[in-house]
C-alpha cells in the first residue's frame, strides 16, 4: 500500500476513535474536551505538570480511558505507545523520588491521571480537525485535513528520573536510546569535527526552544516560571525564579554559553555532509528515536523526507560527554528539529522534542497571528467551544 493510502487509512481510524471518544463523554466532559479547530488553544502546548487544556483523565471513567489509549495506539508506533505509557506511569516513581511531597496546587502533584485530551474540530474525512494528548513529560499532537494526516508535531517525551534502578542489574531508562545514540555520535567525532559540533562545555538547563508555539532567531531557555499555563502566585513564582538562578549557577551558565547554544534559523553544529558513513548511520538511527514515535507507516513517510534533505542536517552538542552529567544536543535541518536536554538532577532528567519547523500544528498560515500574545508560551488565552 502506498504511503498516501496508509496515511488516509490511519486518519480514518483516528477519526473513528475520536468520534467514539466524544460520543462516550457526557455534556460537561465534552465541554472540556472539544474545541473549534480555529481556537487558539490548539497551538498551545506544555510539558510541565500544568493543566494542558482539555479533559483530564481524572475526570474520565476507565471505559473512556481505554478509548483514549486506543486513540494513542492508532497514532503511535508500538515503541512510541509503550514509551508514552511508561512515562505516564512514571509519575508514581517520581512521587517516590520527591518524597510524595510535591503538589503543584493539586491534591497530588505527581499524578498519572493528570493528563489531558483535547479534540479540535469535528473528526471526519472532510475539513480540518486535530487532537492532542498531554501531561507531565508527554505532548502528542495530530492534525488532519480532508482525511489526511498533515502534522504529527510537536511530539515531546521526557523522563524524570532518566535512569532508575529495577530489581537485578537492569536499569529503567525509558529514553535510553535517545541519550546513548546522541552521545555515541558526539564521541565518534574527530578533533576537527568536534571543534564544529561541540559548541559549549556548558549545557542549558532545559530545551532551548522550550514550549514556544513558533521559533525565532536567538530564542533561548525560557526558565521555570514561564513554561506553565499561567504564572503562579507571587511566592511560588519567586521560588521558581530562584530555582532557575540556582540551576543555571550550578551548571555554570554564562552569556557566552547562552549565545553558543541559542536557537537560530540557520542551523548550528556540524553538517551531516561532513560526517563519515558510520556517523551518518548513527545520526539516522538517532533520528528514528524521534520520528519513530509515530505509527510505522507515518514514520516511514517522514523518514523519506528526512533522507531527502539529510546532508543539510546539523548536529550540535553542549555539555559533558559522560553519562549522569549535564548535557544537551539538537539536530536541525530545513524543516526538522530534534532537541534533547538532560541537565536537571545532575544529568538524570531528560526532555526531548521533535518538531517540524514548517508544519507544526498543521502549518497553519495564520500561525504568526494565532498567539501573538503568547510568543513566550505562558499567557493564558483560548476559549472552549462545545
Amino acid at each position: 500500500m502506498s504511503a498516501e493510502l496508509n496515511n488516509k487509512r490511519i486518519a480514518a481510524e483516528m477519526a473513528s476513535l475520536a468520534r467514539e471518544l466524544l460520543a462516550a463523554l457526557d455534556r460537561d466532559q465534552r465541554q472540556h474536551a472539544f474545541f473549534a479547530f480555529e481556537d487558539a488553544e490548539r497551538r498551545r502546548w506544555f510539558y510541565t505538570p500544568t493543566d494542558h487544556g482539555g479533559l483530564s483523565m481524572a475526570d474520565m471513567d476507565v471505559a473512556q480511558h481505554r478509548i483514549l489509549w486506543r486513540l494513542l495506539a492508532c497514532g503511535l508506533s508500538v515503541g512510541g505507545y509503550n514509551t508514552t505509557a511508561v512515562v505516564v506511569g512514571q509519575e508514581n516513581l517520581l512521587d517516590l523520588v520527591e518524597g510524595f511531597g510535591v503538589d503543584w496546587g493539586r491534591t497530588r502533584g505527581r499524578d498519572p491521571l493528570a493528563y489531558w485530551v483535547a479534540v479540535f474540530g469535528e473528526p471526519g474525512q472532510q475539513g480540518r480537525w486535530g487532537w492532542r494528548f498531554g501531561g507531565h513529560h508527554v505532548s502528542v499532537h495530530f492534525t488532519v485535513v480532508d482525511g489526511r494526516i498533515v502534522s504529527t508535531t510537536p511530539c515531546f517525551l521526557g523522563s524524570d528520573p532518566a535512569s532508575a534502578p529495577l530489581l537485578g542489574p537492569h536499569l529503567h531508562r525509558p529514553l535510553g536510546a535517545v541519550e546513548d545514540l546522541g552521545r555515541e555520535l558526539a564521541r565518534s567525532l574527530d578533533e576537527e569535527q568536534a571543534n564544529v559540533a561541540l559548541v559549549s562545555a556548558v549545557a542549558p538547563s532545559d530545551l532551548v526552544t522550550s514550549n514556544r508555539t513558533t521559533l525565532a532567531d536567538q530564542d533561548g531557555v525560557l526558565g521555570l516560571q514561564h513554561v506553565w499555563r499561567g504564572r503562579f502566585e507571587e511566592a511560588i513564582d519567586a521560588l521558581l525564579g530562584d530555582l532557575q538562578v540556582k540551576l543555571d549557577a550550578s551548571l555554570g551558565v554564562t552569556p557566552e554559553a547562552e549565545a553558543a547554544w541559542a536557537y537560530t534559523t540557520r542551523p548550528k553544529g556540524i553538517a551531516a555532509s561532513r560526517l563519515r558513513t558510520g556517523q551518518r548511520e548513527l545520526l539516522r538511527e538517532l533520528l528514528l528515536t524521534y520520528v519513530g514515535r509515530i505509527h510505522d507507516d507515518l514514520a516511514d513517510a517522514q523518514m523519506a523526507q528526512v533522507d531527502a534533505g539529510f546532508d543539510e542536517l546539523h548536529f550540535l552538542w553542549a555539555g559533558s560527554l559522560d553519562p549522569m552529567t549535564p548535557h544537551y544536543y539538537r539536530v536541525q535541518g530545513v524543516d526538522l528539529l530534534a532537541e534533547y536536554d538532560n541537565a536537571a538532577r545532575g544529568g538524570n532528567h531528560v526532555h526531548t522534542v521533535w518538531r517540524d519547523l514548517t508544519s507544526d500544528f498543521g502549518g497553519d498560515p495564520l500561525a504568526s497571528h494565532y498567539l501573538a500574545a503568547d510568543s513566550h508560551g505562558h499567557d493564558a488565552i483560548g476559549h472552549r467551544h462545545g
